[in-house]
């Protein structure tokens, strides 16, 4: 007979269904397969979601302004692009390319204004050339353009934000809601460093510029940026006369009397220290054409600081009408002597004693020795100066000895100048922006000349402008001996006053015994 099988009847609280802590998490998870342990170590921290939230909105917000947040916009008459960048100290970056940058202090905030200067625009530039009386506004038009473009730069900056950190957002948590916050809190980012920007903005940061690039130098080149604040008013008005008068400057010294001792005198025009003026060019060839001028002899410091940025300042040269003899001075780079060596078509670069022989005249120079814009080298002052000027004496008694003795030499410092006494009838200098006149004890006359410049650029910081000067030379034909020479003074900045006076030397004014005098 079978047995039935055995079951063992429990107690009914085993039977009981779990309503433990246990049946309370597998409930709250939905599967008794999902491990409730390992599922809370796996829970993200709050912190960690602070923080990954935080990155994707600035990484958004820095994507977004790298990818649309510029705009092009034009400022007087230049085309500039402005852009907003992250940074960590906030104010103002103008880059001139390729020239440099100027770095200001404007404000205090975790974003930095970058403007690019493209390009300056012909139409624009002309017309104030056109109408110089459009300077007088261009400060208030300037002004009125950065304005524009910052509003545009601004509302564009905030759709670029928010784009870039919703993107990213929704690309990292596939959640718009996310998304949404993340393009939300870019956006509150951007404002609350507009406001810092405002509540710290610094309208005297242009007083104290940071330069790099090629533009380290503008201090020096341009003078001290306050006083260039202060002045700009005069600097403007000053500006407008020029442009409005420059005609009637012209005029004046295309009507300048000539001395004409004799159909056979040779003129020389020797001009000195143009210091970057373009007006000199014009003068210049102005001179070349009434005076019927058969070499122009420049002494030096024609560029202001040598760079090779300033070299297209020399391309007027060859069309001046007269071969152009040049030495370097402590103004201008061995990079601008290069320039002028390569240039050709009646240029002639005079170093180390080198001479030439130009419409007649037996010319000899040398470079300045020193460099006065390059800080890195220490100037060695006068010694540097009179050893240039002794190799050059040494030169002159070379070229005697070998049957081609120098007519007029050219140094640009005088201290260099002056140690050629008794090797050349007539030496040539400038530097000082003084004109003076001197017979050396051994016989040379000294001639220093003025700037034919007007100072350049520096002048803006006189209290007046400097005059312009040069000097037409007579020399006789058969002898090249100094017979007469006419100082041509022009009025500075601004002003159309011309002036000439003629002068003689002693040996031949009325009256006087001519002496012989030996050189070598």
């Amino acid at each position: 007979m079978a047995r039935a099988p055995f079951r063992a009847k429990l107690p009914r609280s085993l039977t009981r269904p779990l309503t433990g802590p246990l049946t309370r998490l597998r409930r709250h998870y939905g599967s008794r397969r999902t491990a409730p342990t390992s599922t809370l170590l796996h829970t993200p921290h709050p912190y960690a979601r602070v923080l990954g939230l935080a990155a994707v909105v600035l990484v958004g917000a820095w994507l977004g302004l790298l990818i649309v947040g510029s705009v092009r916009t034009p400022v007087g008459p230049m085309d500039t692009t402005m852009t907003l960048r992250a940074s960590t100290a906030g104010g103002t970056k103008i880059n001139v390319s390729p020239l440099g940058a100027l770095e200001l202090n404007t404000h205090i905030a975790p974003i930095r204004l970058d403007v690019d200067v493209d390009q300056l625009d012909p139409v624009r530039s002309q017309a104030l050339v056109e109408h110089p009386e459009r300077l007088s506004g261009l400060q208030e038009e300037i002004t009125q353009d950065v304005a524009d473009g910052t509003t545009d730069l601004a509302v564009r900056s905030c759709v670029a934000v928010v784009s870039g950190a919703t993107a990213l957002g929704l690309a990292v948590y596939r959640r718009p809601r996310r998304a949404l916050a993340a393009g939300g809190l870019a956006l509150a980012l951007l404002t609350a460093s507009g406001i810092s920007a405002y509540a710290t903005w610094n309208p005297k940061s242009v007083l104290e510029p940071k330069f790099s690039g090629l533009l380290s130098s503008a201090p020096s080149l341009v003078g001290n940026a306050r006083s260039i604040v202060s002045e700009f008013d005069v600097y403007q008005k000053e500006l407008a006369r020029l442009v409005t008068n420059v005609t009637k400057l012209y005029d004046a010294t295309s009507t300048l009397p000539t001395y004409r001792p004799d159909p056979a005198t040779m003129r020389v025009l020797h001009v000195s220290d143009i210091h970057l003026n373009p007006a000199s060019w014009h003068i210049i060839g102005s001179l070349v054409e009434q005076y019927d001028i058969d070499v122009i002899i420049d002494s030096g410091d024609t560029m202001d600081h040598g760079t090779a940025a300033e070299n297209g300042f020399l391309d007027p040269i060859p069309d001046l009408g007269a071969p152009y003899v040049w030495v370097r001075g402590n103004h201008d780079s061995l990079a601008t002597q290069r320039y002028l060596e390569g240039m050709g078509n009646g240029v002639h670069v005079l170093d180390e004693g080198k001479a030439v022989t130009v419409a007649g005249i037996r010319v000899a120079g040398t470079g300045d020795p020193q460099f006065t814009p390059d800080r890195s080298v220490e100037a060695q002052g006068d010694p540097a100066e009179r050893m240039a000027g002794i190799r050059l004496a040494s030169a002159l008694r070379d070229q005697r000895r070998a049957g081609t003795p120098v007519d007029i030499a050219v140094a640009h410092n005088p201290v260099a100048a002056r140690e050629t006494d008794g090797t050349v009838p007539l030496v040539l200098a400038g530097h000082v922006h003084n004109r003076k006149t001197e017979v050396l004890d051994h016989g040379t006359r000294l001639k220093i000349e003025g700037s034919t410049g007007g100072g350049g650029l520096r002048a803006l910081q006189n209290d007046e402008p400097e005059k312009v000067r040069t000097s037409v030379l007579y020399l006789d034909r058969t002898t090249k001996r100094l017979q007469a020479w006419d100082e041509v003074t022009l009025g500075g900045l601004g002003l159309t006053t011309a002036e000439v006076s003629r002068h003689l030397p002693e040996e031949n004014r009325p009256g006087a015994t001519p002496s012989p005098i030996r050189f070598g």
